[in-house]
């Protein structure tokens, strides 16, 4: 299982789940007014996450894929409302088909400015017309009782490029205080639509920009990871890709930042080599650190075996505040750098404790336990004014007393994890994603917050739970947003 899933997707071809539009309540929320609040598709304060099943089966069409909503509540994401949502759904542009891979991506955002936040979703291996795999975007509207229906985002380019829809990536790129997307493809260019959506396909325009990242056979981009790195109101993009020189390998990141404009390449700063990236602020300095994942073993400049996790510190100029780095044999972080522990693979940030400072989560799928190969890991690292603290370092999988499940051979705990307040009591919560969970069934486990760390008791959320069919390989818990 050491591939990167993102990437592996785009040609991927088998699947599982039933239906159009589920869902499962214990109790509903609704607020009179959206809240505004960032994730929240209901507008009742909480944050939800959105967890993709991208090779799930719908009405019988292996690798159509879904999305589930775990909505946000007092007692965390999924306790009260669980949705989930395919091309089956009532509203939702197109039909569920073979190999669509509906959820292979998402971002979420208020792309009309109603003030509920709507989950942009990539269906990369669409065949649009008799392009095949020509791919496409349907944005799903937040209301007040959670996403309903949804539009498409017009391709500029149909017909010259595959898998539109690769990556998605909301954020405000030209500080105007609207929404805009950003969409990858096969190519090198990302597409750039301005705020303004209209559930009738309107948007406020549309550029391009093109990265510096080298034409491959197959995707040019990796990754797009957005966030304010110089604190000037405006969202900054992180580009992954191939790069065109070779000192540091294969892989390489290019910070493009935002303007008045909107994003520009002139300018572009090359960053240090790893795929999955996110931006917090890990110092509480008020600038945005980009944190990198590098979960290869060795080939490219700065591994370390069993993989690293890179820090480039922002200031106003942009990503120039030095660098450090960390790896399981740093001081303070459990277990040993081994050999494919994939430490890095996946991570995000978010403040758990509440102190300011960004916490990261670091998931190590390739992780062996108890000779178990590959059941996983995941590591929190807790922020500080001097970059990410060397005490107080919490690890768990899914042998870990409260966890639920057991560590299984090729399970990869960690393969995806996301950080969000999904109580709302103003600290982040941990949803940890399993796709490899039994075969590719998949499995999730949320972590609250308890106040100074993440609580040592999680809870488990599997297919029966979320009502994604065990036919094929879903993979629930490939991908998050909120």
């Amino acid at each position: 299982m050491h591939r990167q899933l993102r990437t592996a997707l785009a040609t991927a071809a088998a699947a599982a789940l039933t239906g159009g539009l589920l869902v499962v309540t214990a109790s509903t929320a609704t607020a009179a007014t959206p809240s505004g609040t960032r994730g929240d598709f209901n507008g009742d304060g909480y944050r939800d996450i959105a967890v993709t099943a991208p090779l799930a089966t719908v009405n019988g069409k292996s690798g159509a894929g879904s999305v589930s909503i775990l909505y946000g509540s007092k007692s965390g994401a999924g306790a009260a409302k669980i949705q989930t949502v395919s091309q089956n759904s009532a509203g939702v542009p197109g039909t569920a088909e073979k190999d669509d891979t509906f959820g292979g991506m998402v971002s979420a955002g208020d792309f009309n400015g109603d003030g509920y936040a709507d989950l942009a979703v990539g269906a990369h291996g669409e065949d649009v017309g008799s392009d095949a795999d020509g791919g496409s975007v349907t944005i799903l509207w937040g209301t007040s009782s959670g996403l309903s229906g949804g539009t498409n985002v017009k391709d500029p380019s149909a017909g010259s490029h595959d898998h539109f829809g690769l990556l998605v990536a909301a954020g405000d790129y030209n500080g105007d205080g609207r929404a805009d997307l950003a969409i990858g493809s096969d190519q090198n260019t990302v597409d750039i639509y301005r705020g303004g959506f209209t559930t009738t396909g309107g948007t406020g325009g549309h550029y391009a920009v093109t990265a510096p990242v080298q034409k491959v056979p197959g995707p040019d981009f990796q990754n797009l990871t957005p966030g304010d790195v110089n604190h000037d109101g405006r969202t900054d993009l992180v580009a992954n890709g191939y790069e065109t020189d070779s000192q540091e390998g294969w892989n390489a990141n290019f910070y493009l930042p935002g303007s008045t404009s909107g994003l520009t390449s002139t300018g572009a700063q090359k960053l240090p080599a790893g795929i999955i990236s996110d931006i917090g602020d890990v110092n509480g300095d008020g600038y945005g650190d980009i944190v990198i994942g590098a979960h290869w073993d060795k080939d490219i400049a700065g591994a370390h075996k069993g993989g690293v996790v890179k820090v480039v510190y922002g200031t106003q100029a942009g990503p120039d505040g030095g660098q450090d780095s960390v790896n399981q044999d740093s001081p303070g972080v459990p277990g040993s750098g081994e050999t494919a522990d994939d430490f890095g693979y996946e991570l995000s940030l978010g403040d758990v404790n509440g102190d300011g400072k960004d916490d990261v989560v670091v998931g190590a799928p390739g992780e062996d336990l108890n000779g178990i190969a590959d059941a996983g890991m995941v590591t929190v690292l807790y922020g500080s004014t001097g970059g990410f603290a060397s005490t107080g370092a919490q690890s768990f999988a899914q042998d870990s007393p409260g966890v639920p499940g057991d560590n299984e051979k090729g399970d990869g705990f960690g393969a995806e994890v996301y950080l969000a307040d999904t109580n709302n009591d103003g600290k982040a919560d941990l949803t940890v994603g399993i796709p490899h969970e039994n075969n590719g069934d998949g499995y999730l486990v949320t972590f609250n917050s308890d106040g100074s760390k993440l609580a040592a008791t999680g809870k488990g959320y599997g297919l029966t739970a979320t009502k994604v069919s065990a036919a094929g390989t879903p993979l629930l818990g490939f991908g998050m947003a909120g």
